[in-house]
């Protein structure tokens, strides 16, 4: 039947079909053209700020921008892209991100000269213009890292009878992780002394190690080391340095041989002097070191038995001692002849005359003898030494034993002289309390013995106090606070550390060192103290530094003290406010009460202080909204009406409290949510006075009329149910009604003849309680209207009207407001899902197409049985306007 009547609709379903499979079996086949990957190559440096171009994708490729819908370029690997690269999704357009891109942390196996590669893949969407493009960036290097030794203090051993132009490996080479010209080049001294210097040598693998070159003959006995800094240096421009201190130890070689400070000395006795007494002392001197520089004092071949036996030589002082009793009668002379052996050396040789003379009685004697080292009368004595050391003893002799003798001290400084113990005529000379060289360097002191007669003897004694390395750096200040202001240019002067030691000579020499915890963004002079920042600092990122600085001095062992620096980075405005999203959504339901919080926008600012105060503001619609400056929260001034307007953009800005004020802008979508506070209006029947005239042939199972009713509500809201209440005239079941569309059928004979009326409710499905309205449907069953006026008196007539049976809710609705359940939805959306299937979908189509252009010929010539017999011809054209109205609604 379909194909006998419309063959020219089943050639047009055909040809849909065919076009239809084809869709499905053949995507996207006109685009082929697409699918080959593309290489693109970008070069760019290191270290380059956010938001530098790197290249555009879409020119390179000579895409056509205009096109629709347009091209969308995206990189499927976010982590790549949020750490180093951003990329443009409508242009193309590549930038670098918020993270500097360095070289040597992106391509840390790179020492070799490789290339460093950033490889992205960027798709090219929609389906239809598919590309995968393949991005090669290569970081160039740029000359960022200093040379650094892997050792702050390098040590170098060199035998002092080393030839000239020997040459030394300074194994601790300098390391530079930039490639190139950008990596180490050269090395050189700060100071050569005039004896040394610097050559360099490549391995094989291209490695620069610097070698140390003696130009001058070495003599450990006149200096025994060299302390220089060793400079590392590459070829940036300008270029970066990296120092070290380089300490060259001169070994010792057995190159010398002893000698004595005195070859002959001469020593007078008196005959009565006490046995053990001390007669000299040799000194002879080896400059060279440790095993070379061992000395041995013995008494030569040519000196007798019996002299030797007399006086005593200790073989490792050189200390003469009388061992023996000398007869005080006797006027002697004693030569003896005294050897300095060392190794591998001829002995020197000194020679000492002892000349021994009769006792005569005379004036006292004061015979000193010392316990800290002396020479020529001068005693020296550390002043690391404790209080009470003794320094030497003082006999008084040449005095009858019962002659009264006066021994003491003068001259000024923290020494005494006091009788030693019980003993007769024994003095000790001690200090008093601690020595300290810083204060005093020497002091003159005179031992005065005086007898009964007003005899005096004056020894004079003068005390040199040696220096040690008991005081370390002391800085002005232990705790040094600084403040900048950042995004500051970089090797910016902070301060200029200060740092004393009393100490003398090379233990009073401080140099400045940073500490561990230093980062490595800071550098103190060594030699200067001056500490300065190499890069900018950014506030936001870190706001305060605190490290510790070192004045270490050149003492033996290395004394130390700390000062703690604290650096301040102060704010500068140079964020603007964030939004925590890029726009903002809030749903809020209609009639909400005015001056209810609608959302917070939260909204921050890195600054501090002023910079980071934020204040909102409406920048639209301020008429309606306002927003709290404060906390971010957002009201209506009044009760917002859905039916009104569905749906407010709002744009809203932030601006810190800097000076020149920096803001943000973001977009607030406020999305009013139905509230069922509309109930069904009913557009047809006009009002329960109107009627229908059905003519009593009518049969069962015809459509006699419709009612149609709308809701101003959406969704649920909006979803209307028709059901008969009520009625009056004819049997019970005579009339249904479609619960859905409100299409009233007759399901019996209409056996009388008169009026039927009909109480339709029209109920929508809003939650928490629907609401409906109802409307009068009123049938004239006759032939034809012959009394107008006898209708109208029964419509106006006042009648019980009897319950109508069950509607299609019962048992789902009740009494006043009426409860019912949603219809199902699911087999719609199965039969939607269905349809997408295939060829098969074509044809149902075309079915369906072709069955309602027949249905709607059929209503149209019912409807024109069903208008109102009391509607004149002219009424009948404003009629059909309206059901058309009604139907576009």
């Amino acid at each position: 039947m379909f194909n006998s009547k419309h063959p020219s609709l089943r050639k047009k379903g055909g040809i849909w079909g065919l076009c239809i499979l084809l869709l499905y079996t053949s995507p996207l086949s006109c685009f082929a053209n697409f699918s080959q990957a593309k290489e693109l190559i970008y070069k760019i440096k290191e270290g380059l700020p956010r938001g530098t171009f790197i290249g555009a994708i879409a020119v390179d490729l000579n895409l056509d921008v205009t096109v629709e819908p347009p091209f969308i370029f995206n990189l499927p690997q976010k982590k790549v892209s949020d750490q180093y690269v951003n990329l443009n999704n409508t242009t193309g357009e590549l930038y670098t991100s918020a993270t500097e891109i360095d070289r040597e942390t992106l391509c840390p196996d790179n020492s070799g000269g490789r290339g460093c590669i950033l490889s992205l893949d960027v798709f090219i969407l929609p389906q239809q213009y598919f590309q995968l493009i393949k991005v090669k960036i290569y970081v160039e290097d740029v000359n960022d890292n200093r040379p650094k030794f892997p050792l702050d203090e390098i040590c170098i051993s060199v035998p002092e009878n080393t030839p000239i132009n020997a040459r030394y490996a300074v194994e601790h080479s300098a390391v530079d992780p930039d490639l190139g010209l950008h990596g180490v080049q050269t090395y050189w001294l700060v100071n050569d002394f005039g004896m040394f210097t610097l050559d360099v040598e490549h391995n094989d693998g291209g490695e620069m190690t610097p070698f140390l070159i003696v130009t001058e003959a070495l003599d450990r006995e006149t200096q025994a080391e060299f302390i220089t800094d060793i400079i590392a240096e590459d070829g940036g421009t300008p270029p970066l340095l990296g120092a070290a201190t380089l300490k060259i130890v001169i070994t010792d070689v057995n190159d010398n041989c002893p000698r004595f400070t005195e070859s002959h000395i001469n020593v007078t006795l008196h005959g009565n002097t006490t046995k053990g007494a001390h007669l000299a002392r040799l000194h002879a001197f080896d400059p060279d070191l440790g095993a070379n520089a061992q000395i041995s004092y013995a008494y030569s071949e040519r000196v007798p038995r019996e002299t030797r036996s007399l006086f005593h030589l200790d073989r490792i002082t050189g200390v003469i001692k009388l061992a023996g009793k000398i007869d005080p009668g006797t006027n002697t002379f004693y030569k003896l002849t005294i050897l300095a052996n060392g190794p591998g050396c001829i002995p020197a040789v000194a020679t000492v005359a002892v000349h021994i003379i009769k006792v005569i009685t005379g004036p006292p004697a004061l015979v000193p003898r010392y316990i800290a080292s002396e020479k020529d009368g001068v005693v020296t004595i550390k002043e690391s030494e404790p209080a009470l050391s003794p320094i030497a003893f003082f006999t008084v002799k040449n005095i009858d034993l019962n002659q009264r003798v006066d021994c003491h001290l003068e001259g000024t400084g923290p020494f005494r002289l006091v009788p030693y113990q019980l003993l007769k005529n024994e003095y000790l000379l001690e200090t008093t309390e601690p020595l300290d060289y810083e204060k005093t360097q020497e002091y003159e002191l005179i031992v005065v013995v005086k007898n009964h007669g007003d005899l005096v003897i004056k020894t004079f004694l003068k005390v040199q106090i040696l220096d040690e390395n008991d005081n370390a750096p002391m800085f002005q200040q232990s705790l040094v606070k600084l403040s900048l202001e950042e995004n500051n240019s970089p090797n910016t002067f902070l301060t200029q550390l200060q740092a004393s030691d009393p100490d003398s000579e090379s233990r009073g020499d401080v140099i400045y060192l940073l500490g561990g915890d230093a980062p490595g963004i800071f550098v103190v002079d060594r030699v200067t103290g001056v500490l300065t920042v190499t890069t900018s600092l950014d506030r936001e990122e870190k706001e305060t530094y605190r490290f510790i600085v070192r004045a270490v001095d050149q003492g033996t062992p290395r004394r130390e003290s700390i000062a703690t620096v604290v650096l301040t980075v102060e704010d500068r405005n140079d964020n603007s406010p964030r939004f925590i999203n890029k726009d903002f959504t809030f749903f809020v339901p209609e009639n909400f009460p005015g001056y209810g919080e609608i959302g917070v926008l939260s909204v921050t600012d890195a600054d501090a202080g002023e910079n980071g105060w934020v204040a909102l503001s409406i920048l639209n619609g301020s008429d309606i909204f306002m927003i709290d400056t404060g906390r971010g929260t957002l009201r209506a001034r009044t009760s917002l009406d859905r039916e009104q307007q569905g749906t407010y953009q709002l744009w809203i800005e932030a601006i810190d409290g800097g000076e020149p004020a920096l803001s943000s802008v973001t977009m607030v979508n406020v999305l009013l949510l139905d509230v069922n506070d509309n109930p069904p209006i009913v557009l047809f029947p006009q009002s329960n006075q109107s009627y229908m005239l059905v003519l009593p042939n009518t049969v069962p199972g015809t459509s006699i009329t419709e009612v149609y009713a709308v809701d101003k509500d959406t969704g649920m809201n909006a979803v209307i149910a028709y059901s008969i209440i009520k009625r009056k005239g004819g049997e019970p079941g005579s009339f249904a009604i479609d619960s859905e569309t409100g299409n009233i059928t007759l399901k019996r004979e209409l056996s009388n003849r008169g009026l039927y009326s009909l109480l339709v409710k029209v109920s929508d499905h809003g939650q928490p309680e629907p609401l409906y309205s109802t409307v009068m449907v009123n049938f004239f069953v006759n032939e034809t209207v012959s009394n107008e006026s006898y209708i109208q008196s029964l419509l106006t007539r006042e009648a019980d009207i009897e319950v109508e049976e069950r509607p299609w809710y019962v048992g789902q609705m009740t009494d006043g407001p009426e409860r019912y359940e949603l219809f199902p939805c699911q087999p719609v959306l199965i039969a939607l899902s269905v349809t997408c299937l295939g060829l098969f979908f074509s044809v149902v189509t075309l079915t369906s197409y072709i069955c309602c252009k027949r249905y709607k010929r059929q209503r149209k010539k019912r409807s024109e049985v069903e208008i109102p017999l009391k509607m004149k011809n002219d009424s009948m054209q404003v009629v059909n306007k309206r059901l058309r109205q009604i139907s576009n609604i």
